[in-house]
């Protein structure tokens, strides 16, 4: 370990790293706030150079008893940040400055999801015009056109899960393919990986697929590289597990190769510096 800086919140779970890879954006839980930390030429963490604490109102939801930052990234230019909040059921946007750190709320929030959805991670497609939230407590996907003045417009939501599902189901990680044709999110409840595809024109879904994460509560997954290769944590079954991806529909396939380790909960594939 180099060094090791306060997060200014409790709980943080999400950490990103903004498009000069000089500040790293940290989503604080349970304390419901963000932080942007300098990174350092050493590799060391600079104290945060920006903080901000999200307020009330909140969702309807019993686990939106307070604010909970929940993601928080860079746009695709890197002039505007984006804070997830499971708790108050919006995407604050601040804009940001890279050469600073410095986080400038904005005076709206760039979008107010539906109450009680939970909204709990961003991301954008490889255009830089749409984007795709994905919401844990109501288990839905939300498609978005993005305007770069950092705000959002619903273009549709749809459900995460099969149809006649019953049970209790929370949405959990969502990710676009390195070619922009498809949309993946986990479902931890129903144990399953939904797949979209995405529209070209108009950024709109069609569900393609669902299929089972072998294992329970698939907290994260992770495209290679590529895009050929899928792979899911399964939190709760102590397995990590891989699919092939169709090229051509998006449709997973099981590799049948699988790792055991305790409890994974978030995966990266980094590109292979061999090469």
């Amino acid at each position: 370990m180099l060094n090791q800086q306060p997060s200014r919140g409790a709980g943080p779970c999400y950490i990103s790293l903004d498009h000069t890879g000089k500040e790293v954006l940290v989503a604080n839980y349970g304390g419901g706030s963000v932080s942007v930390l300098p990174l350092q030429a050493d590799g060391k963490l600079a104290p945060a150079s920006a903080n901000d604490q999200h307020q009330p109102p909140l969702g309807p939801h019993k686990n939106q008893d307070h604010a909970h930052a929940h993601c928080f990234i860079t746009d695709p230019v890197n002039h505007h940040a984006f804070a997830v909040d499971l708790g108050t059921d919006k995407v604050y946007a601040y804009r940001f400055n890279a050469t600073t750190g410095q986080l400038r709320p904005q005076a709206k929030p760039a979008f107010t999801a539906r109450p009680g959805a939970g909204p709990r991670h961003l991301t954008f497609h490889p255009n830089g015009h749409f984007a795709y939230l994905e919401n844990e407590l109501n288990s839905t996907v939300t498609a978005l056109d993005y305007d770069t003045t950092g705000t959002f417009t619903e273009l549709q939501t749809l459900s995460t899960l099969p149809a006649g599902f019953k049970g209790e189901n929370s949405g959990a990680d969502v990710h676009v393919s390195p070619d922009g044709r498809f949309l993946y999110t986990s479902n931890r409840g129903d144990n399953s990986l939904a797949v979209f595809a995405i529209e070209p024109v108009t950024g709109r879904l069609t569900l393609v697929q669902h299929i089972s994460t072998q294992g329970q509560t698939p907290r994260n997954f992770a495209l290679d590289p590529s895009g050929r290769i899928l792979l899911v944590a399964n939190q709760n079954s102590d397995t990590i597990f891989t699919y092939r991806v169709d090229a051509k529909s998006g449709k997973l396939s099981p590799t049948g190769e699988s790792v055991s380790l305790p409890s994974p909960m978030f995966l990266e594939v980094l590109p292979d510096f061999t090469k």
